[in-house]
């Protein structure tokens, strides 16, 4: 495949660009900071496969970037079978209800800017005759959860979001895969306590591979999360109240 990977610089975008090229697909990988662009597309080299890697730098926090880049990553390719998107930002709700800014900050990337690159990855990916919109959201927005209320909103959101795209555009030939990661050792999980079934991120990148091949809608990594929610959203709201998870 033809693969573009926004967020590739770090964590699960890194993991996954890994071993998409080592299967032997055709990585473009997105970021905004191009020392980090540079440092990935070497270690993708490490493995034998950097010859074939692109980049194109892409903030999340600029929508104007988000047209260009997706077309100078169709470009560097010759195509598009797929778009990844991994990246965002987290934060703690402590730090989240101290910081209004911050909480503004992690709303839009989460969210509202996550969205608007969807839907020009959406046109582009149309415009090809279809093809893979993957995108990471969070088990975080399954349902409302004291440690988590802002940022699983804003994941609560995206779901919603690409829940209704597949819904419009399968018949299009645009297949939409909402991942629902739970804990992940990454940097963004860096100094938090690893619950009971953290993944690792290279089997979470396995996972979702195997998910685009297939065109699962939805895939929770690691595989006990599927489980592990289902519950959490059958419990009752008064018992949620007492509980702090």
């Amino acid at each position: 495949m033809k693969v573009a990977i926004l967020g590739a610089t770090k964590g699960m975008g890194r993991a996954l660009a890994r071993a998409a090229a080592e299967r032997g697909d055709e990585i473009c990988i997105l970021g905004r900071n191009s020392v980090d662009l540079e440092r990935s597309a070497a270690d993708l080299g490490i493995r034998g496969v950097g010859d074939s890697v692109q980049s194109v730098t892409c903030d999340l926090e600029k929508p104007e970037m988000f047209g260009p880049a997706i077309d100078a990553a169709r470009e560097s390719l010759g195509g598009l079978d797929a778009m990844v998107v991994t990246a965002a930002i987290f934060a703690s709700q402590e730090e989240l209800e101290a910081d209004p800014d911050l909480a503004e900050r992690l709303l839009r990337i989460d969210f509202s800017n996550t969205v608007l690159f969807c839907e020009a990855a959406k046109k582009a990916l149309l415009q090809e005759g279809g093809g893979t919109l993957c995108v990471f959201s969070s088990v975080a927005g399954e349902r409302g959860r004291k440690p988590v209320i802002i940022y699983g909103a804003a994941k609560a959101g995206l779901t919603h979001y690409l829940e209704g795209l597949d819904h419009k555009h399968r018949a299009d030939g645009l297949h939409v895969i909402t991942v629902k990661p739970g804990f992940v050792k990454t940097s963004m999980t860096a100094g938090l306590e690893p619950p009971p079934f953290a993944g690792e991120p290279d089997a979470v990148a396995r996972r979702v591979l195997g998910a685009i091949d297939r065109g699962a809608p939805v895939v929770y990594a690691p595989a006990p999360w599927r489980l592990i929610m289902a519950v959490i959203r059958a419990l009752p709201r008064a018992l949620m109240r007492r509980l702090n998870f």
